[in-house]
C-alpha cells in the first residue's frame, strides 16, 4: 500500500473523530440514548474510524503500540453487522474513553517527521 493511501486513511480517521467530538461536546450518555439523530451520527463516525484502521500498515501501527488496532477494526464489524447487540453504554464508552487517545495517536502518526512520505526524500 502506498504511503499516501494510509495517510489519507489517517486523515479520514481524524475527520471522523473530530466530527464525533463536535457532535458529542457537552453531551452525555443520557443525551445519546434520547437523541436518535445524535446516535445515528456517532455510530457512523466510529465505523469510519474503524474502517480507516485497516489501511494503516502494520509497521506504522507499531509506532503506537498502545492503540488497540485490532479491536478498533473489530468494533466497525460489530457496528455494521451486529449493531443490535451493542448497548448505548458501550458506544458512549468508546466516544469518551477511546477516541481521545486514538486521536492523539493519529495526530502523532500524521506529524511524525521520521515517517516516509513516499517522496523518496530523506
Amino acid at each position: 500500500m502506498a504511503p499516501r493511501e494510509f495517510r489519507h486513511a489517517l486523515d479520514d480517521r481524524l475527520a471522523a473523530i473530530d466530527g464525533t467530538r463536535r457532535a458529542t461536546a457537552g453531551k452525555d450518555l443520557t443525551d445519546d440514548v434520547g437523541d436518535r439523530l445524535l446516535k445515528h451520527g456517532v455510530q457512523p463516525g466510529i465505523e469510519i474510524t474503524s474502517e480507516a484502521s485497516g489501511a494503516v500498515p502494520v509497521d506504522i501501527q507499531a509506532r503506537r503500540p498502545e492503540v488497540p488496532w485490532r479491536k478498533i477494526r473489530g468494533i466497525g464489524n460489530v457496528l455494521r453487522h451486529e449493531y443490535h447487540s451493542l448497548s448505548d453504554r458501550i458506544i458512549w464508552g468508546i466516544v469518551v474513553d477511546e477516541l481521545p487517545a486514538l486521536r492523539s495517536a493519529v495526530v502523532f502518526l500524521l506529524s511524525d517527521p521520521h515517517q516516509d512520505d513516499g517522496s523518496g526524500a530523506p
